[in-house]
C-alpha cells in the first residue's frame, strides 16, 4: 500500500505491538528494502554472537580465577539481573549480587521438583506478574544432578544472554563433574582412615587425613551406621554432607557395599541434626502409610547412632552404631540412638525371636515337667528368682512350705543340669522367664 504520509493509526500500532516501522521512497525497488533488512539482521546477529563469544570469555575467566561464585557474578551482569546456584539436595550455595540470595531461596521446592526429572532438564517460573522471570537448569552428566543454576531476568533472556547462560551451564558442569572426581579421590581417604581408627590406629588416621577433613578427628564425633537396598542411602548421604557444607563443618561419609553406608559427624553438628530431622520425616511418613496411604521410596532404611566419641574410641562408637541399628531394625524404626538404649530397659530387646527361641528351649524340659501333673516348676522357679533366693519369701508367695520349695529348686537343677549357685544361670534363667513372659 502506498501512502504520501504514513498514518497515524499504522504508526500507535506498530509502536503498541513493538514491530519496527520503516519509510521508504515510493520508486526504492523492494529488492533493495530486503537486503537492507537481511543486512541489518545479519549484522544484528553477528553482534548477539560476538557478544556471546565475549561473554563466554569473560565467564571463563572468572571461572578460573574465582570459581563458581565468580562465574555467577559475571553471569548476572551479563544477563542484567541476577543468578543463584544449588547444591543437589536444593539448598542456596552462592548468589549474585548478594540481594538475590531470598529470592534464591524461595525457589528450593521449583529445585527439587526439577531434579526429579530425567537430566538435563529446566524450566521457567515467574512471570509478567512476578518481579521476576527465573529459568532453572540442572547441572551434571549423570542421571541424577549433582547441581542446579537459576537465573533471574525482569524479561525473555536474548540471544548474547541466552549464549551467556549456556556457557555457564557447561562450565558450572565442567566444574561439578570435576569435583565429583576430587569427592571419588577424597571417598577413598576416608574409607582408609575409617579402617584404621576402626583399628585402634588413629595416629595413623590422622597422618593420613592431614587437613582434609578439619577438626573432625581431634574433636569429639558420632557414627552413624545405615542400611537400605533400595538406594537410600544416596539420599541420607545427601542430607548429612549438604547440611556439614552449608555449617562449614567437616564430615566423612564411607560407603560399605551397595546397602550400607557410615557416616563420622561432629557430635551436636548440623550433619547430626539432619540426620535426626530426616529420620523423623521419615517416620511420620511410615506413620501416614500404615495408614493406608502410598509409603515413602526410603521406606526400608535403617539407622544406628553412637554416642559422642573421639578416634581412641572409634572401634567402640561403630559398635555401638551397629547396636543401635540392630534395635532399631527389631522395632521398625528409622533411627535409634546408643544413648536411647542405655535410658531405656533391656526388656524390649527381649522381643527377639532368636531371644524367645532360646528361652523356650531353656524352659521346655521345666514346662513339660509341669504338663505331667508333678509339680509347679516354672511358677516356683520364677517366685524363688524375683525373691533374690530368698526361701520364705518366695514360699509365702507361692503358698507351700519352704522344704517342699527347696524340693522343686534341686528337680530344677537335676533337670536342667546346671547349678543355681552359678549368678549366671541364674541370669539366663530369669531373661528367658521374662521372655516367655513378654510373648504371652
Amino acid at each position: 500500500m502506498n501512502y504520501d504520509e504514513i498514518p497515524e493509526a499504522l504508526v500507535a500500532t506498530a509502536q503498541e505491538e513493538g514491530l519496527p516501522l520503516l519509510e521508504v521512497p515510493r520508486r526504492t525497488p523492494f529488492i533493495a528494502i530486503s537486503k537492507a533488512v537481511s543486512a541489518a539482521i545479519a549484522a544484528d546477529q553477528y553482534r548477539s554472537v560476538t557478544a556471546g563469544f565475549a561473554a563466554q570469555r569473560e565467564l571463563t575467566r572468572q571461572a578460573l580465577t574465582d570459581g563458581p561464585e565468580g562465574l555467577l557474578t559475571a553471569l548476572a551482569a551479563q544477563v542484567d539481573g541476577w543468578a543463584a546456584l544449588y547444591d543437589a539436595s536444593g539448598a542456596v550455595v552462592a548468589t549474585a549480587p548478594e540481594w538475590a540470595g531470598r529470592r534464591a531461596a524461595r525457589l528450593t521446592a521449583d529445585v527439587e521438583r526439577l531434579r526429579d526429572r530425567p537430566a538435563p532438564a529446566s524450566s521457567v517460573v515467574g512471570g509478567p506478574d512476578n518481579e521476576d522471570r527465573v529459568e532453572l537448569h540442572t547441572l551434571g552428566t549423570g542421571r541424577r544432578p549433582r547441581a542446579a543454576l537459576a537465573v533471574g531476568t525482569a524479561a525473555a533472556l536474548g540471544t548474547a544472554e541466552r549464549y551467556a547462560v549456556h556457557s555457564a551451564i557447561a562450565l558450572l558442569t565442567l566444574t561439578t563433574e570435576r569435583s565429583r572426581s576430587l569427592q571419588a579421590a577424597q571417598d577413598r581417604i576416608g574409607a582408609a582412615v575409617l579402617r584404621m581408627l576402626l583399628a585402634g590406629q588413629p595416629d595413623h588416621a590422622r597422618a593420613v587425613a592431614g587437613d582434609l577433613f578439619g577438626g573432625l578427628l581431634d574433636a569429639p564425633f558420632r557414627i552413624v551406621v545405615g542400611e537400605s537396598d533400595d538406594g537410600a542411602l544416596d539420599a541420607l548421604a545427601e542430607v548429612v554432607e549438604s547440611a556439614a557444607a552449608r555449617s562449614g563443618e567437616a564430615v566423612l561419609v564411607v560407603p560399605e557395599g551397595p546397602e550400607r553406608l557410615v557416616v563420622l559427624a561432629v557430635d551436636d553438628g548440623a550433619a547430626v541434626e539432619a540426620c535426626g530431622e530426616y529420620a523423623a520425616r521419615l517416620e511420620a511418613e511410615r506413620a501416614t502409610s500404615a495408614n493406608g496411604e502410598r509409603a515413602g521410596e526410603d521406606d526400608d532404611l535403617v539407622v544406628g547412632l553412637s554416642a559422642p566419641a573421639g578416634p581412641i574410641a572409634a572401634a567402640a562408637a561403630y559398635k555401638q552404631a551397629e547396636q543401635a541399628l540392630s534395635v532399631a531394625r527389631r522395632r521398625g524404626r528409622v533411627l535409634v540412638e546408643h544413648e536411647q538404649l542405655a535410658a531405656g530397659s533391656v526388656l524390649p530387646l527381649l522381643a527377639d525371636d532368636a531371644v524367645r527361641a532360646f528361652a523356650d528351649g531353656l524352659l521346655r524340659p521345666l514346662s513339660e515337667h509341669d504338663a505331667t501333673g508333678r509339680g509347679d516348676l516354672v511358677a516356683s522357679l520364677r517366685a524363688w528368682l524375683s525373691r533374690h533366693g530368698q526361701w520364705d519369701a518366695a514360699a509365702a508367695d507361692l503358698g507351700v512350705h519352704r522344704h517342699t520349695l527347696r524340693y522343686r529348686m534341686r528337680r530344677v537343677e537335676e533337670i536342667l543340669g546346671r547349678s543355681l549357685d552359678d549368678p549366671d544361670v541364674r541370669m539366663e534363667l530369669w531373661l528367658a522367664l521374662k521372655a516367655t513372659a513378654a510373648a504371652e
